[in-house]
């Protein structure tokens, strides 16, 4: 009899676990959909809410990494996006680089992973300074460190069963 609760209860937490997954994939195709609904309920144009072919070629190039999915992107984002399409010729060589690498990396995420990204973007500005320098300091040791001593840590942290709800 305890044989059956013991696995009773871990087929359990084992489908409360996959029902949590399915909620959050859920919620970033809610997300997808949301954007979409958010783009047909405001036919009107502002400026930032041009579609990718309305671009000037100059916005197009800067903004190259999100061609695909500029039209469902939200009018904030997209008025973001070409506030920094419009500085970036002013920017040094060195930080164009810097605003190309980030443009292609969140272009890569999943609406999910751009949520969190921006969770913990606030988080962290929500930090106290003397908090944001400690980490940012933490954060120049781990670079500092040889690649094999970081590669040594990114395994150990594959290891670890990662949960989003206590970030």
């Amino acid at each position: 009899m305890k044989k059956f609760w013991l696995v009773f209860g871990f087929v359990f937490v084992f489908a409360m676990h996959v029902q949590a997954q399915t909620n959050q994939e859920q919620l970033a195709m809610a997300d997808i959909g949301a954007i979409k609904a958010s783009l047909n309920d405001d036919k009107n144009a502002e400026v930032s809410i041009k579609k990718w072919a309305e671009l000037t070629s100059q916005q197009q190039q800067v903004l190259t990494p999100l061609a695909s999915e500029w039209d469902t992107l939200r009018p904030w984002q997209r008025e973001k996006m070409l506030d920094i399409a419009e500085d970036y010729p002013k920017m040094d060589a060195q930080k164009q680089q810097r605003v190309q690498k980030r443009l292609n990396s969140w272009s890569r995420m999943t609406p999910y992973e751009r949520e969190n990204a921006r969770k913990r973007f606030q988080k962290f500005h929500s930090l106290s300074p003397e908090k944001q320098q400690a980490l940012r300091n933490k954060w120049a040791e781990h670079r500092k460190l040889p690649d094999h001593e970081r590669e040594k840590l990114r395994k150990e942290s594959a290891e670890i069963d990662y949960d989003p709800d206590l970030d």
